[in-house]
């Protein structure tokens, strides 16, 4: 596979922090949080009652008769990846769709629309079941759709590795590009399983947060009083591109996708490798895929979720593949666990950070675990020059990714 320099120029989010990626990257440097208490009536008898749900509703963007043919997770990817596509200045260039690749998923992908047609079927027989259920719930659905609305005829990808999946998706992209199949990429993650089965589940794991009464404190990686993560819903969306081309048609360049590396840990479906080996292997593969030394990276945005075990192994895998250095933070703190829209909405804060020379705060760092020996960058913004980092991605049944960015 070629060194071809594959570089970001598309940027696009909807998330519990803004419905955009201007508004969700100034929610992050202030350091809110986007984590609220679940009011509907179905929430009021679960063990969590607390959510981060999307700052601006999908009904408010997409017209409401194609919304009733989108599950929710489709219809945010569409948004996400309209916002990339025409941030990327895309839209008029005249790009040949056979040059045009997508590679996006998500972690569970159309739950939603399975759970609430099973219940119609349930109360009200086959007759009242959607036309548009299977295409709705399938999981490829949301990378369909994009490719569909984009033209995109160098393939359509759907990647489904759980909190990985965004971060992978990105990968496979950089590949693509490498390979020499397609020019440009539209790449990305989507999740949209705020719904009281999938909250139940995860409750009865203890995987996620109880502190229902400060609903905006809950997650909070690395701290002591952490007690699991923060379910969030939201799609990111980043245009990939190839240096050339992107150069040719005078595309403004955020950073450029130096390197990825994807391990496996072949150790257990939920829990990490207890000396987090594999997010080990995958920090290395990504540093060399990007030509770097260990000591280029000076940044690192963590897949940090606020859970009891999580968090410091992956402490610990830092300072063992790269060492005490580099600047950490966790922006699950206020956009809470996007689940398959991690890797990507953290792809975009990682971007950001180096564009802007600031890494954004983890808040609600109060009392930091005793094995918290990496400096973060808690409470607030801290200013600072980047020209290297790295997004970890890490999920259920051990994968791992790691990417690199660098200034363009």
């Amino acid at each position: 596979m070629s060194r071809t320099d594959v570089v970001v120029t598309g940027l696009g989010a909807t998330t519990p922090l803004g419905g955009d990626v201007a508004s969700t990257w100034d929610a992050m440097l202030a350091g809110r949080s986007g984590v609220s208490a679940l009011t509907q009536e179905w929430a009021a008898q679960l063990p969590v009652r607390i959510a981060a749900q999307l700052a601006v509703d999908p009904s408010e963007v997409i017209e409401r008769v194609k919304m009733r043919r989108l599950d929710r997770s489709e219809a945010i990817a569409l948004i996400a990846a309209h916002q990339a596509w025409a941030d990327a200045g895309l839209a008029d260039s005249g790009l040949d769709p056979e040059r045009l690749a997508v590679s996006f998923g998500s972690g569970i992908g159309g739950a939603k629309t399975l759970l609430d047609q099973d219940d119609i079927l349930e109360a009200s027989g086959p007759r009242r079941v959607s036309p548009h259920t299977v295409p709705m719930l399938m999981p490829n659905g949301p990378a369909a759709w994009v490719g569909i609305e984009l033209r995109a005829k160098a393939g359509v990808h759907s990647m489904a590795s759980a909190c990985a999946t965004g971060a992978e998706a990105m990968s496979l992209g950089l590949d693509i590009i490498r390979s020499g199949r397609a020019d440009v990429v539209v790449c990305g993650g989507t999740e949209a399983v705020v719904h009281p089965l999938p909250i139940s589940g995860f409750a009865a794991m203890r995987a996620m947060s109880t502190r229902n009464d400060d609903p905006e404190r809950a997650s909070r990686p690395w701290d002591k009083g952490r007690d699991g993560f923060v379910l969030g819903e939201g799609a990111g969306s980043l245009i990939l591109e190839r240096a050339d081309h992107a150069a040719a048609r005078g595309a403004r360049v955020y950073a450029t996708l130096a390197g990825a590396g994807i391990t496996s840990d072949g150790y257990d479906i939920v829990q990490p490798h207890p000396e987090g080996e594999g997010g080990i292997r995958a920090m290395t593969k990504a540093i060399q895929d990007a030509g770097l030394t260990k000591a280029d990276i000076v940044h690192i945005n963590a897949h940090a979720t606020s859970t009891p075990a999580g968090d410091m192994t992956e402490v610990h895998g830092i300072r063992t593949a790269i060492g005490d250095h580099p600047v950490l933070t966790s922006t699950k703190s206020m956009s809470g666990h996007l689940l398959g829209a991690a890797g990507a909405l953290e792809s975009i804060a990682t971007i950001l950070a180096i564009r802007d020379s600031v890494v954004p705060p983890t808040i609600n760092l109060d009392d930091p675990d005793d094995l918290l020996t990496l400096d973060v960058a808690a409470h607030k913004a801290r200013p600072m020059d980047i020209p290297a980092a790295i997004n970890n991605s890490f999920g259920f049944g051990g994968h791992n990714v790691a990417l690199v960015f660098t200034r363009a």
